[in-house]
């Protein structure tokens, strides 16, 4: 007999008040380290500044709040593969001509959390002043063991498998063609749908080209394509311990992040300041709210040690994959302040098929959230060529 196509169901989450009361009662209990006087962030978490967001988030964060502004977009769930994946899809409101789908790929630390500013931008520009011809149907999943979605019960998927999901998902949905666009693991998803999918994905844009992988001849490369590896390896010997530990030991790591809410915030908290044109001051692109919406997702969800394990499995990924060139049209939206330097043009003619290049004056990583309607008008911009090959 054959399985039944499988179908979306609609998805509401709710927390129960012994789930908060918990959390509180964590918080208060939390054992606090020593630190240096004058030490700041250099160490890494700021214990000062963190003492002050776990008092906020004991005292005056509300959870109900901002778990029901994050339903304002149709939400569902749907079993693929044997994995429930957690999704919103909103549809264009009063379209002009075809309606675009774009799949939108999170990264880490984050989840469809990254991108609930720029759905309503996406799906109705004509209410935010931009052009209702631009109007697009919105996916974002939640990638299997982050927050709502299931995480897997074997070995954890690589961004090969997950845009396989993603392929099928679309499919469901009744997308045929479609773009695909996506930030740090979300960027690697992007490619991996682009290559394996050709035939649906008819462009892709991307807010970073990854950390690079290059095993062939250096001296096939030119001189600024050199300094870029040498620049990304700097980075990773400096900035990389969190990846480390995710590619090798997650589990290790898992126990005290999935046991500390104090902890997770320090794990996930520094990365929010690092990776960010906040000028060293967190709050100038993040309010306590957002920070604490972000990290109580993963809190109560009990997902980072799963969402830590896709490192695992992305370290596995063949060389002769990193290898393979995206021949769909492939643009790049580079916001500064994000992780490290910009690849040079060389290089990314040596992956992609480059239609589109862009550098923003701010944004980081987490762009989509803090820098909302320049995103938006990105995605607007880099797709609309598209636009009539969906239909």
């Amino acid at each position: 007999m054959s399985r039944s196509r499988p179908r979306p169901e609609p998805f509401v989450s709710t927390t129960s008040s012994a789930a908060l009361d918990d959390l509180r009662t964590r918080l208060r209990a939390t054992r606090w380290p020593d630190s240096p006087a004058d030490a700041g962030w250099s160490l890494g978490v700021d214990v000062t500044y963190l003492r002050e967001l776990v008092d906020y988030w004991i005292d005056e964060f509300d959870w109900t709040a901002q778990e029901s502004a994050l339903s304002r977009h149709p939400r569902f769930r749907i079993e693929i593969n044997d994995l429930g994946i957690h999704f919103v899809h909103a549809r264009a409101v009063s379209p002009v001509g075809p309606v675009f789908p774009v799949v939108l790929s999170h990264g880490w630390p984050d989840s469809f959390w990254r991108y609930s500013k720029v759905v309503s931008l996406l799906t109705d520009p004509a209410a935010h002043g931009a052009d209702p011809a631009d109007a697009f149907d919105v996916i974002v999943p939640d990638m299997p063991g982050y927050e709502y979605s299931d995480p897997p019960t074997g070995p954890p998927l690589n961004s090969i498998a997950v845009a396989g999901l993603w392929a099928e998902l679309m499919n469901i949905l009744g997308y045929p063609r479609y773009g695909a666009t996506g930030g740090d693991i979300g960027s690697s998803l992007s490619r991996y749908l682009a290559l394996d999918h050709p035939e649906s994905v008819v462009a892709v844009h991307r807010m970073d080209a990854g950390l690079p992988v290059f095993t062939g001849d250096r001296a096939e490369l030119t001189r600024q394509e050199q300094g870029f590896l040498d620049t990304s390896a700097a980075w990773g010997s400096t900035e990389g311990a969190y990846a480390a530990m995710h590619r090798t030991k997650p589990q290790t790591a898992a126990v005290g992040l999935t046991d500390s809410p104090a902890g997770l915030a320090a794990w996930i908290v520094e990365k929010l300041r690092a990776w960010t044109d906040s000028d060293g001051d967190i709050e100038r692109r993040f309010s306590k709210d957002d920070i604490l919406t972000n990290v109580t997702l993963y809190w109560l969800t009990e997902t980072i040690g799963s969402s830590m394990r896709m490192y695992n499995a992305n370290a596995s990924i063949p060389s002769q994959q990193h290898a393979r060139r995206v021949e769909v049209p492939s643009g790049f939206s580079f916001f500064s302040g994000d992780l490290f330097t910009n690849p040079p043009r060389a290089w990314l003619d040596r992956v992609a098929n480059v239609v589109r290049v862009s550098e923003l004056p701010r944004g980081g990583h987490f762009a989509p959230f803090v820098e909302p309607e320049l995103y938006a008008q990105e995605l607007r911009d880099f797709f609309r060529p598209y636009r009539s090959t969906v239909g």
